[in-house]
């Protein structure tokens, strides 16, 4: 029987800036801890919901709204995110490409991050600010709800095949959310 990959998760990852990012991701891991410092109510509920870790999904999500660094990291992640919907043929016209989320996880090697889903993104990307060695930085995928995302009329699926698309009427914003931890 062959295995066909029918509903692949399609992944781009790449260094967030080609120079600079030292110093870039020491000023955001200050703000990260500074935000957990402060961040009464997602210590509280990093206790009950994400043993050892500590998030502020449940309340701070919408970090680059408030904090200059986040908005930095914003602006630095939409170019990737364009270039990532490039990639992949999406049909961005008479849209707006924003960032609707942004939340802090900080994870020791013992906690652990459940499975869940970005229903409502097109894009779902995760910028990682300490990681070991070798490791991209960032990654950007595409959710299972984007499979329906419009495609230009004809586009090339990778691996090669040319794929025909309907294409659907035009949503006056799109989103893509992160996080950053």
């Amino acid at each position: 029987m062959p295995v066909r990959a029918w509903f692949p998760t399609l992944i781009y990852c790449e260094p967030l800036q080609s120079r600079g990012l030292e110093r870039f991701n020491t000023e955001l891991a200050d703000e990260c801890r500074k935000l957990r410092a402060f961040d009464r109510a997602g210590r509280k509920w990093s206790e009950q919901n994400y043993p050892g870790g500590y998030t502020s999904y449940a309340s701070m999500n919408e970090l680059q709204r408030f904090s200059s660094t986040f908005a930095g990291l914003e602006r630095k992640l939409m170019g990737h995110a364009r270039t990532f919907a490039r990639a992949l043929d999406m049909d961005l016209r008479g849209r707006t490409v924003r960032m609707t989320d942004c939340w802090v996880n900080i994870m020791p090697p013992t906690a652990a991050h459940s499975l869940h889903l970005h229903p409502l993104a097109f894009i779902s990307g995760t910028y990682y600010v300490t990681t070991p060695k070798g490791c991209p930085g960032s990654s950007l995928r595409t959710p299972a709800s984007s499979a329906s995302w419009p495609r230009r009329r004809s586009w090339r699926r990778p691996g090669g095949r040319i794929a025909r698309t309907s294409l659907t009427p035009p949503r006056p914003a799109t989103s893509f959310c992160s996080k950053a931890g």
